[in-house]
């Protein structure tokens, strides 16, 4: 499969966490070709700040290391997720839409061009109008 094809499992994800009155943000692990994880934002049924798409995917993953891994999210990693990427060592980031206020690969700043341990190869910008139009549609129905 593709980025593309990918990134849409992804949005499948998002609109269905804006169905349950969740902030749009859908999470797909991928390795090998094969889906090992698949979550969404669930902070509000959790009632937990940190119960973001892509720590949801990976803690689903069971697997303390996902080197060999593509993780594809929906919005642009923040800073808390952008650190358990690099925790989880994850190979590559490939993200939909930019976080103009709270991104951390390469927005506000990039924590994968700091001296970590560990540095993913990341990809922005896949499916990007598409990301854009499930959170830009979300927050105004919000501001109703």
């Amino acid at each position: 499969m593709k980025h593309e094809e990918y990134m849409k499992m992804a949005l499948e994800l998002a609109l269905k966490a804006a169905d349950e009155g969740e902030i749009p943000v859908g999470a797909v692990i991928v390795c090998d070709d094969r889906v090992i994880a698949k979550a969404s934002n669930t902070k509000e049924a959790d009632g937990c700040s940190v119960s973001h798409a892509e720590i949801n995917a990976i803690k689903q993953t069971g697997r303390k290391y996902l080197e060999d891994c593509t993780l594809y999210v929906t919005l642009e990693p923040c800073p808390m997720c952008a650190g358990a990427i690099i925790n989880a060592r994850v190979g590559r980031v490939v993200f939909g839409a930019y976080d103009e206020k709270g991104g951390a690969c390469g927005s506000v700043c990039n924590l994968f061009e700091m001296p970590f341990n560990h540095r993913p190869y990341v990809t922005g910008g896949v499916c990007e109008q598409e990301c854009v139009n499930i959170l830009r549609s979300f927050f105004e129905e919000k501001r109703k």
